[in-house]
């Protein structure tokens, strides 16, 4: 079994789908690996450190498409709508493909990748279980996310983040408050904690309460309830406008005494709530910084313009949609320890096993023989439910 990894195509994107170290583990498991030419030069892996651990170089993408059973990326043609759509020409039929596909973004995209007749797996939807706990990508993902944007707000902020007594006198600590309590938010409040500044965090989701204060924070309650708070996956689901509306009422006060607003607030396949208004913004000292995780989808903030760094009401608000790729040596090796897991999980005695019976492969499986065959998804964008299939055809 032959594992491609082409150069990530993104503008401007560094990670590299696996690096060096996980090698020798596919390698032991039948798998043979090989790397486009200077795939993981950005991320800081040289050609040489794939190499020394086994794996082969190919001269160009073309022929990694050509030789490879299985091709690996960070960003797949759907989280890559910019340029991704060249690969299509170049995958053949029953080839597999595992990335980052965005399945809840365009039914287009992905009839386009399904018409390849490519067997696609997307990460974004592996099963939020213990079982699969090893192969959660978009947790990684998250993970780098909420510590970077936290050194991104330091950086920015004209003040200090600690508590500091000094010979001319105590400078008091930052105050940052984080929207949303999920993997992202949790990694902020953590990392501004130990920059020594003082940390809230809300989340409509009551259950985080815990984790928030174990890490230092404070949690913010307001008197609100959500219906159905978080799907069975343990997400934060999508409300009503006039809850929104209640719950940006009440949060007013508490974004207006913050130094950093932090938001992380994302619904998968929907536009990112509003929860910070042109209003609120108005409310902050000048100096003050957002930092907008959910940039991508619309943003938390009304007035972030995506891929772009702003100052509004002496506010500045950053948009920046691919935030892990700041951190590319780390954030490209958790991602290749998941995929790899995930690989070591599908592929037995060198060939791929489509056990649909389990849970990971079938959540995971996006495309197959020309159709979209991920329940969840036909079912978001209403196409008719396919025959049931249990076995590999």
């Amino acid at each position: 079994m032959i594992v491609g990894v082409p150069k990530e195509s993104f503008p401007g994107e560094r990670r590299v789908a696996l690096v060096p170290m996980v090698v020798p583990n596919l390698a032991k498991a039948g798998m043979e690996v090989i790397v486009e030419r200077g795939a993981g030069i950005k991320a800081g892996y040289p050609d040489t450190a794939y190499t020394d651990k086994g794996a082969k170089m190919a001269p160009d993408r073309a022929t990694v498409f050509g030789t490879a059973e299985v091709v690996v990326q960070v960003l797949s043609y759907g989280s890559n709508e910019r340029v991704g759509r060249a690969d299509l020409p170049l995958i053949r039929r029953d080839q597999a493909l595992i990335g980052f596909m965005r399945p809840m973004g365009s039914v287009h995209i992905l009839q386009e990748i399904a018409s390849t007749g490519a067997t696609s797996f997307s990460v974004e939807l592996m099963p939020r279980t213990t079982r699969a706990q090893s192969m959660d990508a978009l947790s990684s993902m998250a993970t780098i996310c909420g510590y970077k944007a936290v050194l991104t707000a330091a950086d920015i902020l004209p003040k200090l983040f600690p508590m500091m007594t000094t010979a001319a006198g105590t400078i008091t600590p930052a105050r940052v408050l984080i929207i949303g309590a999920g993997v992202a938010g949790l990694q902020a409040i953590a990392t501004a904690r130990r920059l020594g500044a003082v940390v809230s965090a809300y989340d409509l989701r009551p259950a985080v309460k815990e984790q928030v204060q174990s890490l230092g924070g404070r949690f913010v309650e307001l008197p609100i309830e959500a219906a159905g708070a978080q799907d069975a996956r343990g997400y934060a689901t999508a409300q009503d406008e006039s809850f929104y509306a209640r719950q940006r009422e009440l949060m007013k006060q508490v974004v207006g005494q913050s130094d950093v607003v932090i938001t992380t607030a994302v619904v998968p396949g929907k536009k990112a709530p509003v929860l910070v208004t042109a209003e609120m913004v108005r409310g902050m000292a000048p100096g003050s910084v957002i930092v907008d995780l959910a940039a991508e989808r619309g943003g938390n903030c009304e007035l972030t313009f995506p891929e772009k760094t702003v100052v509004e009401h002496g506010v500045t608000i950053v948009g920046e949609i691919n935030m892990a790729s700041r951190v590319p040596y780390h954030a490209s090796q958790m991602y290749a320890r998941n995929v790899s897991a995930f690989l070591l999980h599908i592929v037995k005695q060198g060939r791929l096993n489509l056990d649909l019976g389990d849970e990971i492969t079938r959540e995971t499986l996006m495309t197959r023989g020309g159709e979209i065959v991920q329940s969840r998804v036909r079912e978001f964008f209403s196409l008719p439910a396919l025959a049931l299939q249990t076995s590999p055809s």
